[in-house]
């Protein structure tokens, strides 16, 4: 079987975070004899087609170089909504993964086209499969539920693209509830992305008083809601905080108010490599997102044997099990998200038996081949529903 992947976020080279999880999938499908081809956009310096991990991809370019800002930052809706410039190069995104789209569709001869995330990949697969007549799949990953949620003139064409997928697949049972919401008749299987197994595992030593956050700097995260909750904290307890985004001199500025300054160390973006040793010196790994679509960074945690501390929203409940594979607190309270992490910091051992608990659930659901296993079922069921 063949299966073309459309999206807008990839790995841009060897231990790039962005995406990792979908060219994951790629990779462990082949276990299920499917071939997958992926299409992704350009950015700078990378090759216009190439393999990576045996799987290839092609990437498109959109608009002249200095204007091709879209991809790749984790803020495209942003930059669309307040910037003439990225809706034009919107406009020419839209126009060259449709091209290319069809060139892949016609050269690989797709069974099934795949777009991650509604917009702009699905709608773009709508546009694909109306050509050919490739049933569509589409994948909601929690970034494109928000959108359609929140702004008025995307909700029809959320409607459109799932209305025109053979399957809608959801990676929690929290985004499943809300497209159900959102889209009445339509029903979404909850089937999550992988997790690298392989590099995410336990280590041997910890410091029992260090935190550490990985993510988006921005305000859907709630980095402000923990920098409030570890200056609250009694334990002296140090925070790293490991990603980049729009709201970093904010929060920055926020730590330096509260006089953390000499407790919080920021890494900035750093390679997917470089995690796993974070996760396994850290103490525990907080989640103060609210609205989360589910929370890979939860689920790479709990891999290490690393405790979790959530707040109570979104996806994450699918990974943390109060008391079992993790703690979780009422979003956005920051006395109780401080209460609860100086619990743990005090507790003997840390919490050590979140952790393996956590691995062990961690390894039974979001391990690559149960992800392959789950999404190849999905394909059968598409072509074998198109076939009768």
């Amino acid at each position: 079987m063949n299966v073309l992947f459309l999206t807008h976020s990839f790995p841009q080279g060897e231990g790039d975070a962005a995406g990792s999880f979908i060219l994951r999938l790629a990779v462990a499908l082949r276990d299920e004899d499917i071939n997958v081809r992926v299409v992704a956009p350009a950015g700078e310096g990378l090759p216009s087609a190439e393999v990576l991990e045996g799987v290839p991809v092609e990437r498109f370019r959109y608009a002249p170089r200095r204007y091709e800002s879209l991809a790749y930052t984790g803020n495209m809706a942003n930059d669309v909504a307040s910037s003439w410039t990225a809706k034009l190069a919107l406009v020419g995104f839209l126009g060259s993964d449709f091209v290319h789209a069809v060139r892949a569709r016609r050269s690989f001869e797709p069974d099934i086209i795949h777009a991650h995330w509604w917009f702009p990949s699905g709608v773009v697969g709508t546009w694909v499969r109306g050509l050919s007549h490739v049933p569509l799949v589409t994948t909601l990953h929690g970034t494109d539920v928000r959108l359609a949620r929140s702004v008025g003139v995307a909700k029809p064409l959320f409607s459109h693209v799932l209305k025109h997928s053979a399957a809608v697949t959801t990676v929690s049972r929290w985004l499943q509830e809300e497209t159900q919401a959102m889209v009445p008749g339509v029903r979404p299987v909850v089937a999550p992305m992988p997790v690298s197994t392989e590099l995410f595992e336990p280590g041997e030593s910890r410091n029992g008083q260090r935190l550490l956050f990985v993510g988006r700097l921005n305000q859907q995260k709630g980095v402000d809601h923990l920098l409030h909750a570890l200056a609250a904290m009694k334990t002296p307890a140090s925070l790293d905080i490991v990603g980049d985004g729009p709201d970093r001199e904010d929060l920055v500025r926020l730590a330096l108010d509260l006089g953390l300054t000499s407790r919080v160390r920021w890494h900035g973006q750093v390679a997917q490599t470089a995690l796993p040793e974070l996760y396994r010196q850290a103490a525990a790994v907080v989640v103060p997102s609210i609205d989360e679509g589910l929370g890979l960074t939860a689920v790479e945690a709990l891999l290490c044997e690393t405790p979790v501390v959530a707040f109570d929203s979104g996806g994450l409940r699918d990974v943390i099990q109060h008391e079992k594979t993790g703690l979780l607190v009422q979003p956005g309270d920051r006395a109780s998200l401080a209460k609860t992490l100086d619990d743990l910091l005090s507790r003997d051992g840390h919490g050590a038996q979140l952790g393996k608990a956590g691995r062990l659930y961690a390894l039974s659901t979001f391990a690559p081949e149960s992800a392959a296993r789950r999404y190849a079922e999905i394909y059968r069921q598409v072509l074998g529903g198109n076939a009768s």
